[in-house]
């Protein structure tokens, strides 16, 4: 039995990995500003690692969902996976952008990838009910 929806199972296992991650560097703000519970108040280092981690929520069960979509209708070879990747490493450049500084262009790269992925997907996921895809 060969193995259900491979390129959904390894890109949501790339997403835990990645939230994980993003996780971690809100922890490692917290620590180093000493808050425990929210944010810092004033729109600074925590909260942008916040955010970076909650736009990673917000956008990815959506992707994961037309990645999902699109696999179990048997549209997505080879393509699905390459897609998959680049989200995954679209997202990880807007994750070092949020802190600013030298990686800050990482944002704007990640929300492109990131609107582009969500816009493709949903088209596919569109054309492949009626029969163009």
């Amino acid at each position: 039995m060969g193995i259900v929806l491979p390129v959904t199972l390894t890109a949501a296992a790339a997403a835990a990995i990645i939230n994980l991650w993003l996780s971690i560097r809100v922890g490692q703000m917290r620590l180093k500003h000493k808050v425990s519970i929210g944010d810092d108040g004033a729109g600074g280092p925590l909260t942008a690692r916040m955010r970076a981690q909650l736009n990673f929520v917000e956008n990815t069960a959506f992707v994961l969902i037309l990645i999902a979509a699109i696999e179990l209708s048997g549209r997505g070879n080879p393509w699905l996976a390459w897609v998959a990747g680049i989200y995954m490493l679209g997202r990880v450049a807007h994750g070092f952008g949020m802190d600013g500084g030298t990686l800050a262009k990482g944002r704007s790269i990640g929300v492109i990838i990131t609107m582009l992925t969500q816009l493709g997907l949903a088209a596919v996921a569109v054309l492949i009910p009626l029969g163009v895809m």
